[in-house]
């Protein structure tokens, strides 16, 4: 039986999820055209973002791999509104469900978002999934640090009180586990069309930058004089 599960994919996949979904696109589209006017930045950041989230994929494909992370989407996320369904879904192929449900939570309490879905926290445990597939020493790394946690909890870390989990995580700084999911979060967290949707950033608009678009604007001020926002730089 088919089931509906969002696959996460890096947004380097997002123009060949985008192609694979473009039949529908025009009728989800004008579904929601009028039930959720954003700014055309932001619109465009979200289907970015959602044209991702149009593979079908069935149960038992998630079974190929080490280990598999599930989660919804919050009915409030931006992402749900769009998605063609709320439940993700990332396959693993270098670490274990329990691994990367850890990776995700510390992940969360490094770079804390409340409202931030972890279906985008999922793509930095995608990202060092597929370190550790690549490098044995990347993976002995990462279970090693999970083995860490799960000790200093007595059997689960994520049982753990988040308070306990932050002073856990303050407590494992600088130690190369650490950094490793740090540099790869600082990254794979930000640089991706899922979190462009949910923080409103316009990077979807392409390389035209803010110029335009009311940086170069003094109106808080009194009467600002025209030279006050500087040159607009042309094209040589």
């Amino acid at each position: 039986m088919k089931t509906t599960i969002i696959p996460i994919v890096t947004s380097g996949h997002a123009h060949h999820a985008h192609r694979h979904g473009h039949e529908h696109e025009h009728e989800h589209e004008h579904e929601h055209e009028h039930e959720h006017e954003q700014h055309p930045g932001e619109h465009r950041a979200v289907k970015a973002a959602t044209a991702a989230l149009r593979i079908p994929l069935t149960r038992r494909e998630l079974l190929k791999g080490t280990g598999v992370l599930m989660g919804t989407l919050a009915a409030s996320s931006v992402l749900s509104s769009f998605a063609p369904s709320r439940a993700w879904a990332l396959e693993m192929q270098g670490l274990d469900t329990h691994q990367g449900e850890v990776i995700l939570a510390f992940t969360r309490q490094l770079y804390p978002h409340p409202t931030l879905d972890n279906a985008v926290y999922a793509l930095v445990v995608k990202d060092l999934d597929a370190k550790a597939k690549a490098d044995p020493a990347v993976r002995q790394q990462l279970a090693d640090g999970v083995k860490q946690l799960d000790a200093q909890a007595g059997s689960d870390w994520l049982k753990r009180a988040p308070s306990d989990q932050a002073r856990d995580v303050t407590a494992l700084a600088g130690t190369p586990f650490f950094n490793t999911i740090r540099s790869t979060a600082v990254v794979s967290l930000y640089a991706n069309t899922m979190a462009y949707a949910h923080f409103g950033y316009g990077a979807s608009e392409g390389d035209g930058g803010y110029l335009s678009k009311g940086f170069n604007s003094l109106s808080w001020l009194p009467n600002p004089p025209a030279a006050a926002s500087g040159p607009i730089p042309t094209d040589s």
